[in-house]
This record gives C-alpha cells, sequence and structure tokens, in this order.
C-alpha cells in the first residue's frame, strides 16, 4: 500500500511538474518572438503600432 502510495505521488509531482514548465517554455518562446520582431522592425525602419506587455501569467 506504502509502495503504491509513494508511486502515485511522485507520478502526479512529475505531470504536475512537467504542465509548468510547458508553460514556462511557451512563454519564454513568445518572449524571444517578439523581441526578435521588435528587432526587426527597428533594422528595417517600420513602426510598431501595438505594445506588447509581455507573456501572460498563468
Amino acid at each position: 500500500m506504502k509502495t503504491t502510495l509513494l508511486i502515485t505521488a511522485a507520478a502526479a509531482a512529475l505531470l504536475l511538474t512537467s504542465c509548468n514548465t510547458m508553460i514556462g517554455l511557451g512563454r519564454d518562446m513568445r518572449m524571444g518572438g517578439e523581441g526578435l520582431e521588435s528587432t526587426a522592425t527597428k533594422a528595417t525602419g517600420g513602426s510598431s503600432s501595438h505594445e506588447t506587455s509581455g507573456a501572460p501569467v498563468y
């Protein structure tokens, strides 16, 4: 019984951690893309019509 409980707790911890990791990865990718877009806009002399406040917080 204790072994089953320990395995279940470990699996739940692993799954919940991976969800947070994927959210963080998506947030980092979005911020990187916005930075790249901003740099490209500045390099080409264009103007950005919208201001981004950053990645959403979940």
